[in-house]
């Protein structure tokens, strides 16, 4: 493990309420520059990490793109871009429908390929670092220090705290009890990667009751999600056979974002299985072959995140 080194990085989220704590004096100010603004970096060259458990396999890089499907020997991909209602109350969404001829060919990489807190980067940027062909972005993993954080087969944190979302090598999905298990018995049972965010927003092919009160933290500025809000996430509806949506929101006119409930009907209507809610708000982002797909918060700007979810190419 590399010692832990620090620099400055920002993210404009946090700004109302970073610039309200360091409006004050001594101790306090100095405790959320360290905790909310400074990088903490745990784990450097991330990507050269390898599992002791479960062996990746390198996607071809034979992939052909036509429009907005993608096919190769390992991966078939095609986007579609839907439009509901009229006026204020239009919703513009992205859905990325996934076949995948491995499990491992679902991936997740690092901002800067460091693991740690306050550590960000652009999705594209990300992405293209990974040589990724499609990516959304992840569980913003670096904003909290719990959570179960399984990344390619490697543990990088362990600390269940709530409803996490594993898929396994088997080309499975599921949701499941980060406080009712470790990473360590996840990853004996076959765990490839984890995500800590949610809720979870689909199981059993039904939409999820209560979803519409959780809260996914207690950090400031982050307690709630609901409302209609810009939403990435992530479904299962059979083996290797995934969907990644994205849906735009806080544009009156293009899009207004969805409620929780809305975001696990747009799941179940694609015959989702199992889905889960990963980082949204101005964090949602789909990026195909190294170009943005969808339009955050109506402006086409993207907004640093710690991590992404892709499919290699």
């Amino acid at each position: 493990m590399p010692a832990t080194t620090s620099r400055v990085s920002r993210r404009t989220a946090l700004g109302g309420g970073i610039a309200a704590i360091f409006g004050t004096a001594g101790a306090a100010s100095g405790w959320a520059l360290n905790r909310y603004v400074i990088d903490h970096v745990e784990v450097t060259n991330a990507s050269a990490q390898t599992s002791d458990t479960v062996e990746a396999t390198q996607a071809a890089t034979n992939g052909t793109s036509t429009g907005t499907t993608y096919t190769s020997d390992t991966a078939t991909i095609t986007i579609t871009t839907v439009a509901t209602g009229s006026g204020t109350d239009t919703v513009t969404y992205y859905v990325a429908d996934i076949t995948v001829s491995d499990a491992t060919i679902v991936r997740s990489a690092f901002a800067n390929d460091e693991f740690g807190s306050n550590i960000v980067a652009n999705t594209s940027v990300i992405a293209n670092q990974a040589g990724a062909v499609l990516a959304i972005n992840g569980d913003y993993y670096g904003f909290r220090e719990t959570g179960i954080e399984i990344r390619n087969g490697v543990i990088y944190r362990d600390k269940g705290a709530r409803e996490g979302l594993a898929f396994f090598a088997d080309g499975s999905m599921r949701l499941y009890d980060e406080t009712a298990t470790s990473a360590a018995k996840l990853l004996a049972d076959g765990v490839w990667q984890t995500l800590s965010f949610g809720p979870g927003i689909v199981s059993g092919g039904r939409v999820v009751s209560g979803i519409e009160s959780v809260e996914v933290d207690t950090n400031f500025g982050n307690h709630s999600i609901q409302g209609q809000q810009p939403r990435t996430g992530v479904g299962y509806i059979d083996t290797n056979h995934l969907l990644f949506v994205a849906v735009d929101g806080r544009s009156s006119g293009y899009s207004r974002g969805v409620t929780m409930t809305e975001f696990a009907q747009i799941f179940t209507g694609l015959g989702a299985q199992v889905a889960y809610n990963l980082d949204g708000g101005g964090s949602t982002t789909m990026v195909f072959n190294g170009a943005l797909v969808n339009n955050p918060l109506g402006r086409g700007q993207e907004r640093g995140t710690s991590d992404i979810l892709y499919i290699a190419g």
